[in-house]
């Protein structure tokens, strides 16, 4: 690749890591079967159009849970949190404000507010306070009510699908806090200049912004890079 294309591709942020196809398939297996239960607790709920709308921020969630388990966004309070959260926010929003186009930006602004400071920063949940905004009678007749039912049980049901799911292939911990065998994954060496747990989070947070993987997985990559940079020098 010269170099000309790659700038091109750094500039609009083009991402060169690759996946297995074997990665991809299970991938968009796990997202198809999370939204094929949430579509059907959605549909029992509510009308085509009021489900059509809850599915489509429910299945944002869906890329997140099952093609990236291991972001710190994906993690359940994240999922529960931002979605409640900015479900509470969009309704209070429809029910204060007369203008819908300010309603519906307000609730979004909102709701990433309410995120930041509890630390639940889901991106889908930005459309769940839009839904409840915009969804159309049968989300505004449900009033708060539409933040336990249906949100609160989509976010249950699929939440429980991913965990059973990710459970299934060793190289998947989801959520962070579970523990997974060591198959497959290259032996700790006591050589590698140690990185304490402090020094790492005050790393991060000179970044001041959302890192959306986990401090275990950057110093998994750190002790992958390091090795590889020890045998290619040895």
């Amino acid at each position: 690749m010269n170099t000309l294309t790659q700038r091109i591709l750094d500039v609009i942020g083009f991402n060169n890591q690759t996946v297995s196809h074997k990665e991809r398939i299970v991938t968009s297996l796990g997202g198809f079967i999370g939204i094929i239960g949430v579509y059907f607790v959605s549909a029992c709920l509510l009308d085509a159009q009021g489900a059509a709308i809850l599915v489509a921020s429910m299945g944002a969630s869906a890329v997140l849970l099952f093609a990236v388990p291991h972001s710190a966004l994906a993690q359940p309070w994240n999922v529960v949190g931002g979605h409640l959260l900015s479900a509470i926010i969009g309704v209070s929003c429809n029910y204060l404000i007369p203008e819908i186009s300010i309603a519906a930006a307000l609730s979004v602004g909102l709701a990433i507010t309410a995120m930041h400071y509890l630390r639940c920063i889901h991106p889908p949940g930005g459309a769940t306070a839009l839904s409840a905004v915009i969804g159309g009678h049968s989300v505004h007749a449900m009033g708060y009510a539409y933040a336990i039912q249906p949100v609160l049980i989509n976010c249950i049901v699929i939440l429980v699908i991913a965990i059973i799911y990710n459970a299934l292939f060793d190289y998947y911990r989801y959520p962070l806090s579970a523990e997974k065998s060591s198959k497959g994954k290259t032996p700790h060496d006591e050589h590698y200049p140690p990185i304490a747990h402090a020094d790492l989070v005050y790393a991060l947070s000179q970044i001041d912004t959302i890192v959306t993987v986990s401090e275990q997985d950057l110093l998994n990559i750190y002790e992958l890079a390091t090795g590889r940079s020890k045998t290619r020098a040895s």
